[in-house]
């Protein structure tokens, strides 16, 4: 059973619509399609093209002139599959796949093949799967001939009976239903594991990137760790996480999350929420790009569109890494350079030669430095409860009792300290009073509540 029998020759193509006036550079996009197709090893690419289009046909996507074009293309390539890099309806599946007797995928449907190829963990194979029925279901809309058929009631009622199509929305739902109870019981898991992480007080530093901009090169080399980095789209799916030290010795979990990509399928956006939760609880976000690539500008648009898809707070400090300087022409690399001296929120690095990263880390730990403070409060004996609350928040940096309570030294966050004020109204000092949580809800931002 060898992979070379078992490839299936595939032809990717890239509709470039020309009334779409947000559409991608279309060789650039094309290439990326190609990517996508590449990183299936089951996939042996064997033709790609731009397909130019005026507007997209309701019922074919292409007009007739440009579907006999692209049969020739694919009998001559000996093409089993064709790769639609955009999205295809259902019908137009159908309609397509019938003229050209072939199978077709669009680029959802290839994104949720990777991910699924690619999950590892038992909770990224659940995700998947219910990313994948999700898609499945909204495709549900008379594709197929047979969905149109009825199936016979059980006579206990009049009219018609069950059609096909809702007897399969219907097995996909509990299928559905079934995963998700699956996932709360791994999520619980993780759960009770990120509550046991968080009792050892470390910020949360989150690589974010589009796919491919060497995220997981950087983290390997900030962190020792051995997580699978490749030149590759979506090499690594499952988040990983290492404590990482500091130049001036403090202590940062950090964590490394599946890459980003333009037109990412909503249902794996939703899907994956959960696993990215340490994005959403980041202290600091490195934001990582590729600088080398030509759609460097529109890859950083993607990440942010996600981002705010995410839900990610807009007051959590991000740093911009322009990552691999190394592969920069010696002009765009002295421009950098010269933009190191006049701009201290840019970062030039190489995480293959290791090149910027002292200045990047140094960044990071000034960050840090500035969202802590420190402050002393004095608790009566009847505050326990408060005085707890810090304990378990592990905030307490010294503690003397006196004969009406306590007197501590807190170090503490921003948000920690309106998070207190809020549980515990009045046990502040007057000075330096922040906004309380009810007024300014950024100050008291729990994403997954």
């Amino acid at each position: 059973m060898g992979d070379e029998r078992s490839a299936t020759r595939a032809f990717v193509l890239h509709p470039e619509i020309k009334s779409d006036r947000d559409r991608r550079n279309a060789d650039a996009a094309l290439e990326e399609g190609v990517s996508l197709a590449r990183a299936l090893p089951e996939l042996d690419v064997v033709g790609a093209q731009v397909v130019s289009l005026p507007k997209v046909h309701a019922g074919m996507l292409f007009g007739s002139g440009k579907i006999e074009e692209i049969k020739h293309w694919l009998e001559e390539a000996e093409a089993g599959l064709v790769l639609i890099d955009g999205p295809v309806s259902p019908v137009q599946q159908r309609n397509l796949e019938k003229e050209w007797k072939v199978k077709l995928l669009d680029r959802t449907g290839l994104i949720l093949e990777i991910f699924s190829d690619r999950a590892r963990t038992r909770e990224g194979v659940l995700q998947v799967e219910m990313a994948a029925l999700s898609y499945q279901r909204s495709r549900l809309v008379r594709a197929w001939t047979h969905l149109e058929r009825q199936r016979g009631g059980l006579g206990f009622v009049g009219g018609p009976g069950e059609t096909q199509i809702e007897a399969d929305r219907r097995a996909i739902d509990l299928q559905l239903n079934n995963l998700k109870k699956q996932l709360s019981k791994v999520i619980k898991t993780r759960e009770l594991h990120r509550k046991a992480r968080a009792k050892v007080p470390y910020p949360i530093v989150a690589l974010v990137g589009y796919t491919n901009a060497g995220k997981s090169t950087l983290f390997n080399r900030l962190s020792g760790a051995e997580v699978f980095a490749k030149d590759m789209l979506f090499a690594t799916l499952d988040p990983t996480m290492r404590k990482v030290d500091l130049p001036n010795g403090d202590e940062v979990i950090m964590s490394d999350t599946v890459g980003f990509i333009s037109d990412l399928p909503t249902q794996l956006v939703a899907s994956f929420r959960a696993t990215l939760e340490e994005v959403l609880e980041a202290d600091i976000i490195l934001h990582v790009r590729d600088i080398s690539h030509p759609q460097t500008t529109q890859q950083k648009r993607a990440v942010l569109d996600t981002l705010r898809q995410l839900d990610v707070n807009p007051d959590v400090p991000m740093i911009e890494v322009l990552n691999k300087i190394d592969l920069l022409d010696t002009e765009d690399a002295g421009y950098l350079q010269a933009l190191h001296k006049d701009d201290d929120t840019v970062f030039g690095i190489s995480a293959v030669t290791g090149e910027g990263l002292d200045r990047l880390l140094n960044d990071v730990t000034s960050h840090l430095r500035v969202q802590t403070q420190t402050e002393s409060l004095d608790l009566d004996w009847s505050m326990g409860a408060a005085q707890s609350w810090l304990q378990r928040e592990e905030v307490i940096e010294a503690e003397d009792q006196t004969d009406h309570g306590w007197t501590l030294t807190v170090r503490w966050s921003a948000t920690q300290r309106a998070r207190f004020e809020k549980q515990f109204p009045g046990l502040l000092p007057n000075q330096e009073q922040p906004v309380a949580a009810e007024e300014d809800p950024n100050n008291d931002y729990h994403p997954l509540d």
